[in-house]
């Protein structure tokens, strides 16, 4: 899986220029970065808005559909799609609509609104899980299951796969270090040990799974269906299925969150491969773009949650934040859910994210990179890999920071944006076959500059 020299020494050189070819076009962006500045670090709101990489940040004026249009007037193609948050489109007609509609009527007011059985009944046809709770953030949603997991078994231990990432889940952060589980050291404030009550496996590996759950100590296995917070690793056929048997054989729950593989269909990973997990969990879109998410459960964890209730000590669980569940968010929810994410928007994001895939791969063989494509539904990922990647390990091993940057800063000096880390890019049901021929065009232009057949 290495990197050839000469694609690396250019892609050096390719971050310099690109980087002051940046500036010299974005100069209103460096003056409200330089304004942000005096009270926000960086000149974000929050410092993953840095990850683009570029001098200073990217400020956006307008975001509609698959456009983004900068505060100097750029105007962009649209790939990375707020890393999911926006992957049906920038404020999509029926949900703003809805917003707006709810906006008037009344925010929050810790009480279910008149939509909450409305919106309860198409998560479960949309997902097939009966039960449901409603989260701000797939993070909060993840750590209610997690704690919930422990409650219904009695077990202190969380399985999760090496390379894995479910938000700001404390009981995520551990990574594989040869056979040994290890706390990320990226993991900052953090007093106890993770790896205490955290065990990290080999993705795709169904062997090991099973020797750690013959313990009888593990409460969940919290996992995407497929890794995409890494370089994406597909699971091999069968493997998840081969999971959720393994789990309930030992007495494990099993969550499989879904806020990126949402990109598969309508009804996720899940609902496409008729899987059954106990819990299933889907953050960012789920509201096309409001911060709001969901998890979803069995009757049979239902009946063992009431129980849980019914049998604890007084006083609050620790699950749930005030705004979980406002009537904006359900508003939001009801119109996305209804009205956005059908089965032709996604046919039509398929069949774009085919052709994206099928022309990134046409110039990485023109180019003869030792590299591939990898596509789930909506979602494609360039990798640098010869072949499909299988685990967390070799995920890791495949990353070049130098090269991804490279090609990252020469598409959105270009105007397209793919995600600022990893390869990732999503179709929306607004991006259109000329938005894909001018991705695929800049790509190969860059690859062609890295390969040493072009100059700048």
């Amino acid at each position: 899986m290495s990197m050839p020299p000469d694609v690396r020494r250019r892609a050096e050189v390719m971050i310099a220029a690109e980087r002051a070819h940046f500036a010299q076009r974005h100069p209103v962006s460096q003056r409200m970065a330089a304004e942000a500045g005096r009270h926000f670090p960086g000149g974000v709101p929050l410092h993953w808005m840095l990850d683009w990489e570029t001098p200073f940040p990217l400020f956006v004026r307008e975001a509609r559909g698959s456009t983004v249009i900068d505060v100097d007037g750029h105007t962009y193609a649209d790939f990375c799609l707020g890393d999911t948050g926006a992957m049906f489109g920038h404020s999509p007609a029926p949900v703003a609509k809805a917003i707006a509609e709810q906006a008037v009527r009344g925010l929050t007011a810790m009480l279910p609104s008149d939509l909450t059985a409305k919106v309860g009944a198409l998560l479960a046809g949309h997902f097939g899980l009966p039960f449901w709770q409603v989260t701000a953030t797939a993070s909060d949603a993840n750590r209610a299951v997690v704690r919930w997991a422990r409650a219904i078994t009695g077990r202190r231990k969380i399985l999760v796969f090496d390379g894995c990432y479910h938000g700001q889940v404390e009981d995520a952060f551990v990574k594989l270090d040869g056979a040994t589980t290890r706390m990320k050291p990226s993991l900052l404030g953090q007093v106890q040990d993770i790896a205490a009550t955290s065990i990290a496996a080999p993705f795709n590996d169904l062997g090991a799974v099973e020797k750690l759950l013959a313990a009888g100590d593990i409460a969940l296995i919290l996992t995407e269906p497929a890794l995409t917070n890494t370089a994406m690793v597909l699971p091999k056929p069968g493997f998840i299925e081969a999971l959720l048997a393994a789990a309930r054989r030992y007495g494990t729950l099993v969550c499989l969150d879904e806020t990126h593989t949402i990109s598969t269909g309508p009804g996720g990973f899940t609902r496409a491969h008729d899987l059954e997990p106990d819990f299933f969990v889907l953050g960012k879109p789920v509201a096309g773009g409001l911060p709001t998410a969901v998890f979803g459960f069995t009757a049979k964890v239902e009946a063992e949650m009431a129980r849980a209730l019914e049998t604890k000590t007084p006083g609050y669980s620790g699950i749930g934040t005030t705004l979980s569940g406002n009537m904006l968010a359900l508003a939001a929810m009801r119109a996305c859910l209804e009205e956005v994410m059908t089965p032709d928007a996604y046919r039509h994001m398929t069949r774009l994210a085919e052709k994206l895939a099928e022309g990134l791969r046409t110039e990485v063989a023109r180019h003869k990179l030792p590299w591939s494509v990898t596509q789930i539904g909506a979602r494609a990922e360039l990798v640098f890999s010869d072949r499909p990647l299988e685990s967390g390990a070799e995920a890791a091993a495949a990353i070049d920071h130098a090269v991804e940057r490279a090609i990252h800063l020469f598409l959105l000096n270009r105007t397209v944006l793919v995600t600022p880390f990893h390869n990732m890019t999503l179709v929306a049901p607004t991006t259109t076959d000329v938005d894909v021929a001018r991705l695929v065009a800049v790509f190969g232009d860059a690859l062609s500059i890295l390969c040493g057949e072009k100059e700048f």
